[in-house]
């Protein structure tokens, strides 16, 4: 245009005093004009459809694969026998050598020092009951640490006490408790503070007391006791304790959920990873919530929204209580799975949509 206008500036600028004489032309062009402008909003508009479009469909593709998959996770793991799993349904008289060399490693690394030992004097599950620490100490086990033997003493009380292997690790707690372990899966995920306060009340010692201790250490300068010991013989939490715990408790819940994952990292790798990342996400979309609500000046709601989610847990709870029995194994385990492991996804296209939905508001 600019090459133009130099090459032929007279005759351009006659053309140009021609249009303005015409009325028509100028109308044509005016109208022209305003159906480029309305048309511009209209464009953007339909791209932000259109993308939103295409995130629902993805969305969707994801939930279908997803489903597949946690119906080939569950039947895979449903068909094998685990020895971990065996160990807590079994009678500790009934173990095997072998079993008890089993439970033995997983009181930790330091165990294994002492394996070779156990096995070649055989100790099945009645030899075991009958040992004592005077034993331990002296040969064939010769286990001269003496926060070693207290270890292994203290975990072996815990199995007379119960006739079976306490449960130690996320599947095994599944396997013993498998409503209860679905229950709090949910209720962690959907409100984690209710989940905490049912833990506190009625599973206290075998649950709440071992969570707290792992978010919450307790830090002792110049303490010569084992980790493992500390973990087995956990005591009344402190005040600094609790109050470390009621500040992340009110503010930070799925805090607490993740780093309780984090510190089982080494036994279970990418479970704790996918419970990590779910509780990051849970406290976004926790913090969009409140967000909302104070953007939209509903503080006064706040009660009656928290009475309200109570209740619509606690008659879930009761429902599923109630109906339990009748509900079949597998559809449990893909429940189960289905929270622990795909769950994380659907949250990610939840943060996605809550963003897109801040933009809209900002623009």
């Amino acid at each position: 245009m600019d090459a133009t206008e130099k090459l032929f500036p007279d005759a351009i600028r006659m053309r140009f005093e021609d249009i303005q004489q015409n009325n028509d032309i100028i109308q044509s062009l005016a109208a022209f004009h305003k159906y480029g402008n309305d048309q511009a909003p209209l464009a953007t508009n339909t791209g932000r459809v259109n993308a939103q479009r295409g995130g629902g469909f993805f969305s969707g593709v994801l939930t279908a694969l997803t489903g597949v998959a946690v119906v080939l996770l569950v039947y895979h793991w449903s068909s094998r026998e685990s020895e971990h799993d065996l160990l807590v349904h079994k009678a500790v008289a009934k173990w095997t050598a072998e079993e008890v060399v089993l439970w033995l490693e997983q009181l930790g690394p330091w165990a294994s020092l002492y394996r070779d030992r156990f096995l070649s004097e055989r100790v099945n599950g009645r030899l075991l009951l009958t040992l004592t620490e005077e034993e331990f100490s002296r040969a064939p086990y010769n286990i001269e640490n003496s926060s070693h033997r207290r270890a292994i003493l203290l975990e072996l009380e815990r199995v007379k006490a119960l006739g079976v292997k306490p449960p130690q690790n996320l599947w095994e707690y599944k396997a013993v408790n498998p409503g209860r372990s679905l229950f709090l899966l949910y209720a962690l995920k959907s409100s984690p503070r209710l989940g905490l306060l049912y833990l506190y009340l009625f599973d206290y010692t075998d649950t709440f007391l071992p969570f707290i201790h792992t978010i919450c250490p307790l830090q002792e300068d110049n303490s010569g006791e084992d980790i493992i010991t500390k973990l087995l013989d956990l005591r009344e939490p402190t005040w600094k304790q609790w109050r470390e715990f009621l500040v992340k408790y009110s503010f930070l819940p799925y805090q607490l959920i993740a780093e309780f994952a984090w510190d089982w990292l080494e036994v279970h790798y990418w479970t704790s990873r996918f419970l990590i990342v779910n509780a990051m996400l849970l406290s976004v979309l926790e913090l969009f919530s409140f967000w909302r609500i104070w953007s939209r000046s509903e503080l006064k709601t706040v009660p009656q929204r928290m009475w309200s989610h109570f209740w619509k847990v606690s008659t879930q709870g009761l429902f599923v209580a109630m109906f339990w029995p009748l509900i079949p194994q597998f559809v449990c385990n893909c429940l189960f799975y289905w929270a622990l492991y795909f769950n994380p996804i659907i949250n990610i296209d939840l943060v996605v949509k809550e963003v897109r939905r801040l933009e809209t508001q900002v623009l």
